[in-house]
């Protein structure tokens, strides 16, 4: 029996859209449906790049779209929890970029109006639904490496300063914490859990966004920490550590996409390669987990839950309350 297609829309239509339409492609029951843009002409080359039936200069407009499973939300920080609102009182189900939104007070809205609705939704943070990280916790629950004593975990990229740049433009949400500090964290929070205490300095460049941030996270046995960074001036390894009682996980650069694999090194014994191959850009794991969930009627991922999404984003809050990391919303 052939499945329905399950159709796909897509609202903001930059880089990192063009990845998941092009992952999209890899999932035989998935179409690229319908998109939408603030620009008509790119809402149409878009659509026509990837054979896409409708194309909308609204994001309203694809609010009246008929047959629409679900619509991922591709656009700058700041629009997600007023898109998301948008779509979610359609009932259309949603799969938003992280960050979620710029702070707990939207995330809780969010997820409020889900609930409402009774609509799905779900933060887009690819790495969870990684093969990798499905190795990872395997080898953690198995005990390979004891128990977890420090996740130490780095994401920099350099950079140049460009004043029209998004990421050097706090009103935008700009800086490192955000776009690219949230992979260390979420490493930290799906190991470790939420931290009783959190040490952060930030060092902020001359628009004002944090390009770079170094955090400590203490936890309650005192037995346990996070060491993370996160940098838009520095390019870092870009890797995760997992340090144990017994051994140590590597999570090989970059770690928070689909890369060469995971090592395994259990002291006193020879380090063990998992070597990993990809037929995607990564995206389309975190797709198939939505389609999946809607399809079997479920309003949130159990893998990427609305509580995981709200540990993060009151991390993320007290990270930047911490480091006086301010975007004046």
């Amino acid at each position: 029996m052939q499945t329905k297609k399950f159709n796909w829309g897509i609202i903001g239509l930059g880089k990192i859209a063009h990845k998941f339409a092009t992952d999209l492609q890899t999932i035989p029951d998935a179409k690229l449906y319908a998109v939408a843009s603030s620009d008509t002409a790119r809402a149409k080359d878009f659509a026509a790049k990837y054979d896409t039936p409708f194309a909308f200069g609204s994001y309203q407009a694809l609010m009246d779209c008929p047959n629409l499973d679900a619509i991922y939300i591709a656009t700058p920080h700041t629009s997600h929890c007023e898109i998301t609102l948008l779509c979610l009182q359609h009932r259309i189900p949603v799969l938003c970029e992280k960050p979620f939104a710029m702070n707990f007070s939207q995330v809780e809205k969010m997820i409020a109006t889900a609930h409402q609705n009774d609509t799905f939704l779900m933060e887009a943070l690819w790495t969870r639904f990684l093969p990798t990280t499905d190795l990872l916790l395997y080898l953690i629950e198995k005990n390979s490496i004891g128990k977890i004593l420090s996740v130490h975990a780095d994401f920099g990229f350099y950079l140049k300063f460009d004043a029209k740049s998004r990421l050097y433009n706090k009103s935008l949400g700009g800086g490192s914490l955000l776009d690219v500090g949230i992979y260390p964290i979420y490493l930290s929070l799906l190991l470790l859990g939420k931290p009783v205490k959190i040490h952060a300095k930030a060092v902020f460049g001359k628009s004002d966004v944090d390009e770079s941030c170094a955090m400590i996270f203490d936890y309650a046995d005192d037995q346990q920490m996070a060491v993370l960074n996160s940098s838009i001036r520095e390019k870092t390894p870009t890797e995760a550590y997992i340090y144990g009682e017994k051994g140590k996980i590597r999570l090989h650069g970059r770690f928070h996409e689909p890369n060469i694999g995971i090592t395994l090194e259990v002291y006193g014994e020879k380090p063990i390669f998992y070597p990993f191959e990809w037929n995607c850009i990564g995206y389309a794991y975190e797709a198939m987990e939505v389609m999946r969930c809607v399809r079997a009627g479920k309003k949130e991922s159990k893998t990427m839950s609305h509580a995981f999404s709200f540990d993060l984003i009151l991390t993320l809050d007290e990270v930047r309350k911490v480091a006086n990391i301010e975007y004046g919303i």
